[in-house]
């Protein structure tokens, strides 16, 4: 008896987080076949991709490809590298977004501003700054914690900063990505612990300023107006929600079906990007979106899990780290979903490790790639090991 279990193999301690990485790969999976469906027909009618089916397809595997080679290399980057060049990587962030802004270096599409061209693929600066807002949010509040319960001190820097990120964005402009990166700062600077009674005055003066925003400029007063009311103006205002709209009704319970769907068919513009889940509603039905909420669902509460298990080992930055990456994908996914469904603006905002995109699938394996790390390291910390 003794012999027979000397022969048993010994358990190996998990060394990372094997269930945040299968619900990451089951979203890049979805994805990449929804991206294909929604696009096939498109690209092989646009001179544009050579006529080519596949174009977008391959585009994005290569975009997957290169997000997942991204992020094995950021999982090497401890932690603490993180924290050290959080403000240099912010800095890297603003002037890349003020590239954007030069005539002739950064590239307009549909009116926005908001690519800079690298020969073979266009970098979007929005997306980097999501990540960087979330390792200087954390930095800022661990810098910050001994002087968290004052009032102005700890907020007004952050604020200004803030301020500027958010003017940049605007000119590109990306109110989407301004939306986010605002609930990313505010988000963190909550759950370090900061006073509430910050948090009370930005509930009076954030709709406040996002009320001004909409009245000073027609084209979000029309985007809010189309939103209220798409059906009064379906071929205007209100042409992107009214066939999303239209997508939704046709799928019922189960879809008509992978490949059925007739809205991609040059009805519903931005189906591969911005309004992918519509195209999913209606091939897959409200079962498959239910599924893709709660593959969502479940990520952030693995986020969230994660950073609880930081912050237990009184390791702070990594801790706010984790659940600012869990405040991103969640208000992003958030927005574009409820977009797509109508009740909310339409914001521009892709769904994150689904919709086509390569900045932003990129940065979201290396998001992912980060919370990995955390975790990696929570675990050897609780088994006494260096990290």
């Amino acid at each position: 008896m003794f012999s027979t279990a000397l022969k048993e193999p010994r358990r190996t301690v998990e060394e990372y987080d094997s269930v945040l990485t299968w619900i990451v790969t089951a979203l890049l999976a979805i994805g990449l076949v929804m991206v294909y469906s929604a696009s096939i027909d498109t690209a092989e009618a646009s001179k544009f991709t050579n006529y080519q089916p596949t174009y977008y397809l391959v585009r994005h595997g290569i975009f997957i490809l290169t997000g997942v080679v991204a992020g094995v290399l950021a999982f090497q980057i401890p932690t603490q590298m993180w924290q050290k060049y959080a403000p240099v990587l912010f800095l890297i962030g603003v002037l890349l977004l003020l590239l954007v802004l030069i005539p002739h270096v950064g590239r307009a599409v549909n009116g926005s501003r908001r690519w800079l061209p690298l020969v073979i693929i266009n970098l979007q600066p929005s997306e980097l700054m999501k990540l960087f807002a979330v390792l200087y949010a954390a930095d800022y509040a661990v810098r910050k914690g001994t002087v968290k319960d004052h009032l102005l001190q700890p907020f007004l820097p952050m604020f200004g900063v803030m301020t500027l990120v958010g003017a940049l964005l605007l000119l590109e402009p990306d109110m989407g990505a301004f939306v986010v990166i605002c609930a990313i700062a505010m988000g963190t600077l909550w759950l370090g612990g900061f006073n509430l009674k910050i948090f009370g005055g930005l509930l009076v003066l954030l709709p406040l300023a996002f009320a001004a925003l909409i009245l000073s400029s027609p084209y979000r007063m029309q985007r809010v107006v189309g939103f209220m009311d798409p059906w009064s103006d379906p071929y205007g205002k209100g042409y992107q929600l009214s066939h999303a709209l239209i997508a939704f009704g046709r799928g019922e319970w189960l879809g008509v079906g992978l490949g059925g769907s007739v809205e991609k068919l040059f009805y519903l513009p931005e189906a591969h990007t911005d309004f992918l889940l519509a195209v999913t509603a209606e091939e897959l039905g409200l079962f498959g979106v239910c599924g893709v909420i709660l593959l969502f669902g479940w990520l952030i509460v693995r986020a969230f899990s994660i950073g609880r298990q930081a912050a237990m080992s009184e390791r702070l930055f990594a801790a706010l780290v984790a659940q600012g990456v869990a405040v991103w994908l969640g208000v992003q996914a958030m927005i574009n979903i409820g977009v797509n469904m109508g009740v909310l603006p339409t914001k521009g905002l892709t769904l994150p490790f689904l919709s086509f995109g390569g900045s932003g699938v990129v940065v979201n394996c290396v998001a992912v790639a980060v919370l990995l790390r955390i975790d990696y390291e929570n675990r050897r910390v609780a088994r006494g090991l260096p990290i």
